[in-house]
C-alpha cells in the first residue's frame, strides 16, 4: 500500500502547470549575485534588532524596517504558527574501533537509544562494528553499536544503560549550518534556538523564529495576535543543494510533521472570522501546506487536517497555497527548493528585486542574518523565464488541464 506522504511529490505537482513530458523549470531561473561578506556568522546581540525587509506579493513595493516593527504589519485575530522544534547539539567525535577517526551527526532520533546519523569516516563503519565517543579531552567516553544502513544514514543504537539525547547533551555540539565558517561557541546553544522551542530534535534551526523574544511575544498576545504550533525537525537536508537542472527532477528530502487538531482548527476558525494565517518560516508554510493537501487530497470538509506524518513537499513557482496568507523568513541560498517556495508566495519578479534590494543595502542573509515579512501575491502569478508551461497557468493557479 502506498502511503500519503509517498506521493506527495507526485500529487503536489499534479496541482501545478509541470505535468506533461518535455516540460522543465531551470535551477539557474533562481540564481543571485551574493557577497560572502553578506553571510552573518554570528547573532545580532538582540534577537529583535534585525533587519526585516517587508514585501507586498500583489504590489512588489518594499519597506526596509526592524523586526521590533513586525506588530505594525499584523492585525489583531491574525494567527502566527511557529515550528516549536527543539535544536540538538547533534554533532559528536569519536573514532571507530578499528582506530580510525570519526565524526557523527545525528539526523533523527528513534527511539530513546537508536538513531539515524551521518558518520564521515575515512571508510565506513560495517553493520556489527562498534563506534566509540569520546570527550573534549579525546578520551572514550560512550560505546555506540552500528546496527545497518538506512540509505545514506547509518542505524545506530547506545550501548549499556546510556540514551542518545543525555549522550549529545553532555559531549555534543550545536550543529552550525555549513555556511557559518567557525566552529560552535556556547553562545550558539542559546542563539541557534527559538526561545520557544519545546520538542528536541531538529538538527538545523528554524531560523525565522529566531528573531522572536519573549517579551514581543508578550505584546502580540497582548495586542490580539493568536498563536498555534506545528514541529517538524528540521533534518540535514535543508542544507542539501539542488543538482539538477532541471528542478522538476529534483528529490526532496523527507521530514516528519506533527500538526494537531488544535493548530488545524485554529487555522479554520482564523479565515472564518477573517484573520490571516502567517507562517514563521519555511518548515511551518511546509508543514501547514501538507496538512491542507492531506485535507484536499482526502476530501475533508474543511481547508487543513491533522497531520502527523512524513512530508517531502516541494514548493515552487506554479504552486497555489492553501493556507499561508503571509511568511516571516529569513534571506535564502541561491538556487536553494527555499527562494523558490518564496518565489512561488510572492511572485518570482518580485522576489528576485527584493533579493537585489537586500543585497544592495547590505541586509545579512541566511541563518543569523535579517529576514523578510511577506505578504502573499494573489494576482497575476508570473513564473520563471525557463518555465516551459505558461501557457498551462490558469488565473486560480491551476493547470488549464488538470486531470
Amino acid at each position: 500500500m502506498i502511503e500519503w506522504w509517498q506521493c506527495s511529490i507526485a500529487y503536489i505537482r499534479s496541482l501545478t502547470p509541470f505535468k506533461h513530458q518535455g516540460e522543465q523549470l531551470l535551477r539557474s531561473d533562481f540564481n543571485f549575485d551574493l557577497p560572502t561578506e553578506l553571510i552573518a556568522n554570528f547573532p545580532s546581540k538582540e534577537r529583535t534588532a534585525c533587519r526585516m525587509l517587508c514585501l507586498d506579493g500583489n504590489s512588489g513595493a518594499t519597506e526596509d524596517k526592524i523586526f521590533i516593527d513586525l506588530k505594525s504589519y499584523l492585525k489583531p485575530g491574525d494567527l502566527l504558527v511557529f515550528n516549536d522544534t527543539k535544536v540538538i547539539p547533534a554533532r559528536i567525535y569519536g573514532r571507530k574501533d578499528t582506530g580510525g577517526k570519526c565524526e557523527f551527526l545525528i539526523e533523527r532520533i528513534l527511539n530513546p537509544k537508536q538513531a539515524l546519523a551521518h558518520i564521515k569516516a575515512s571508510k565506513s563503519p560495517k553493520a556489527g562494528s562498534k563506534l566509540y565517543v569520546t570527550d573534549a579531552h579525546g578520551l572514550d567516553k560512550y560505546v555506540l553499536n552500528v546496527l545497518g544502513r538506512n540509505g545514506d544514514l547509518f542505524h545506530i543504537s547506545c550501548e549499556d544503560e546510556y540514551e542518545i539525547l543525555p549522550i549529545l547533551d553532555d559531549v555534543g555540539h550545536i550543529p552550525l549550518p555549513p555556511y557559518i565558517e567557525r566552529a560552535d561557541e556556547q553562545e550558539d546553544r542559546e542563539r541557534y534556538q527559538t526561545v520557544y522551542s519545546r520538542e528536541p530534535g531538529a538538527v538545523a534551526a528554524p531560523t525565522a523564529g529566531l528573531h522572536f523574544d519573549e517579551k514581543q511575544l508578550d505584546d502580540l498576545r497582548a495586542y490580539g495576535i493568536d498563536m498555534a504550533f506545528v514541529t517538524l525537525h528540521v533534518g540535514a537536508g535543508t542544507f542539501q543543494p539542488v543538482r539538477e537542472d532541471d528542478i522538476l527532477k529534483h528529490h526532496m528530502h523527507s521530514e516528519y510533521v506533527q500538526l494537531s487538531q488544535d493548530t488545524a482548527n485554529k487555522v479554520i476558525e482564523t479565515h472564518k472570522r477573517g484573520g490571516r494565517v502567517i507562517a514563521v518560516g519555511t518548515t511551518a508554510v511546509r508543514s501547514l501546506e501538507s496538512a491542507a493537501l492531506y485535507a484536499q487530497k482526502h476530501g475533508c470538509k474543511d481547508e487543513i487536517a491533522k497531520f502527523n506524518d512524513d512530508t517531502s513537499i516541494f514548493i515552487y513557482p506554479g504552486y497555489k497555497y492553501r493556507v499561508v496568507d503571509a511568511l516571516i523568513t529569513n534571506f535564502h541560498l541561491p538556487e536553494s527548493t527555499l527562494i523558490m517556495l518564496v518565489c512561488a508566495f510572492a511572485g518570482y519578479k518580485n522576489t528576485l528585486h527584493a533579493y537585489e534590494h537586500a543585497v544592495s543595502e547590505q541586509y545579512k542573509f541566511f541563518s543569523y542574518g535579517d529576514c523578510m515579512f511577506i505578504t502573499k501575491r494573489t494576482e497575476n502569478m508570473d513564473l520563471p523565464p525557463s518555465c516551459t508551461a505558461q501557457e498551462a497557468l490558469a488565473a486560480d493557479g491551476f493547470p488549464k488541464n488538470q486531470e
